[in-house]
Parts: structure tokens; sequence; C-alpha cells
């Protein structure tokens, strides 16, 4: 079974009027998500606007995190970013919250070598006693982590999962292939899910699951009890979703998704903008 379940959500962080964490919403969306099928929330990752919450506000959104959903999920806490030193402190301070993992993104903006990318993530690691998921998000932080990279932290006894987001099935196979007993590939790219699970991944840590979580456990068990011309048909379906919520800057599209759907989230913090008018309606017809 999977350290995380099949279906992570990479969760939107809800605001108010006045841009600020808004804990009366977090709690309503992360009740939405669990009734939706999510089984782990990762809290103040991309999605979450990570860049945009100072360390403050993002210790307090952990405590209530895991305070509010009282063991119904896993949390794991979005902790890494291109300061080792920082890193390994701020890891350190989550792991008092009461969070259950924590995930550490590929060095933004430095672009280390891939053995500067195994220093760091090794002294993260060795900082912790808290699982660590890896996140390898090269279109975002300029930096691609290898198949080999990540088989060799893969050694370390708390690195147990890597969330791949370089889109590349060809090096995902190959960690699969390769990988110690226990550690496991999720996809981090929503229409990349089943062709994932189709080669050995666990799950996916999800951006669509905000708003289609019900229909992708639906398209996972098809395709886990052996129905996969039914896998494959919801995963056609689910295609526009999974691609248009990333036609804007996420995560604007996914939370004006939201607020069609009555949950509401707020805006996002600058230096993101809110969708227009023409955006809002396509995301909003998605639906």
């Amino acid at each position: 079974m999977a350290h995380f379940g099949r279906l992570v959500t990479a969760m939107v962080t809800p605001f108010d009027d006045q841009l600020q964490i808004d804990y009366n919403k977090t709690e309503r969306l992360i009740d939405h998500l669990l009734a939706t099928g999510t089984e782990t929330l990762v809290v103040s990752g991309t999605t979450g606007e990570s860049p945009t919450l100072s360390s403050t506000e993002k210790l307090q959104l952990f405590r209530h995190v895991v305070a509010y959903s009282k063991g119904r999920c896993k949390v794991v806490a979005g902790t890494g970013s291109n300061n080792t030193a920082s890193s390994i402190e701020f890891t350190q301070a989550a792991a008092e919250t009461g969070v259950d993992a924590v995930m550490l993104v590929t060095p933004y903006y430095s672009r280390p070598s891939q053995e500067g990318l195994y220093q760091h993530f090794k002294a993260v690691a060795e900082s912790t006693k808290l699982p660590v998921m890896l996140y390898n998000v090269p279109g975002r932080t300029a930096v691609n982590m290898t198949a080999e990279t990540t088989l060799r932290l893969a050694q370390l006894p708390n690195v147990v999962c890597v969330k791949e987001a370089s889109g590349n099935l060809s090096q995902m196979a190959q960690i699969i292939e390769h990988a110690p007993a226990g550690f496991e590939l999720y996809s981090g790219d929503d229409s990349l899910t089943l062709p994932t699970l189709s080669i050995g991944g666990v799950g996916i840590v999800s951006v669509a699951s905000h708003v289609a979580g019900k229909e992708m456990q639906e398209m996972m068990e098809a395709f886990f009890g052996g129905n996969l011309a039914k896998a494959a048909s919801l995963h056609r379906k689910l295609l526009p979703i999974f691609e248009g919520l990333f036609a804007y800057p996420s995560p604007g599209p996914t939370k004006a998704a939201l607020e069609k759907l009555g949950i509401e989230v707020g805006g996002v913090r600058l230096p993101l903008v809110e969708l227009n008018e023409e955006e809002r309606a396509f995301v909003h017809s998605l639906l």
C-alpha cells in the first residue's frame, strides 16, 4: 500500500478578502477534499502559493491542518527551498507541528549539479526523522534531478517517495525499475496519472483533485481492478480538466473552479493575479 494513499492533493491556501490565510475556509476546503477522495494533503506546496507565505504563516497553517484533520488523512508539509541550511531549520520546525512527512523540492534558481542535489537532499533528510517526499519539477526549478540521483537518495532510510513532475516517463520508469523495496513514485502531473500507474507508479500528487477527486479515484480503482478500458475512458474525459487548470498561472484556475463549485478559497497573492472574466469563463466551462 502506498505511503500516502493513491490520491494526494497539493492543497490551495484559502485567503480572506485581505489575502490573509482564512482558517474557516481552510476547514471547509479540507472537508470537501476528504469527502471527494483525497487521502493525503500537501500543505504549502507550489499550489499552496508557498513562495508568498511567510515561515510563521506556514507553521501556523501546518498546525491548523493537522489539528482539524484529526487523523482523517496524512499531512505533508512543504519545507524545501534553495537554501539548504534554511530548509533544515524549517523542516525541524515543521516536525514540531505534528505533520506526518515533509516534501522537499529541488533547489530552484541555483541550478545545482546532480552531486549538489544529492548532498542538499541528504543533509535535509538526515536532519529529521520524518518521512521525506522528494519533488522533482524542472519546469519550475530549471534543474532536473536524474533517475540516478533519485535512486541514490532512495537509499536513505527516511526518503520514501518522489513526486515526479518531469513529464519524462522514461526517467520515471527507470526510477520504478531500480528503486529499493518500499520506495514509491507518484506522478506530479494530473495528465500523466494513468500513464504513470501503467509503468508502476502508485498514485498522483494532484491539483485537479480539488474539483474531480471522486472521478480520479474511480479511474484509479478501475485501473487497479483490471478494468483498463474504463480507466482509459475516464482519463480521456478528465483530460480537459487536467490541462485546463494550468491554462493560466496556477493556482488561479483551481481557485476559480472551487469558487464555481461553492467552495470559497479567495484570491491569489502577487505576483499572481486573479483571472479576468474571459479566463474565468473558460475555467467554469471545464466543470
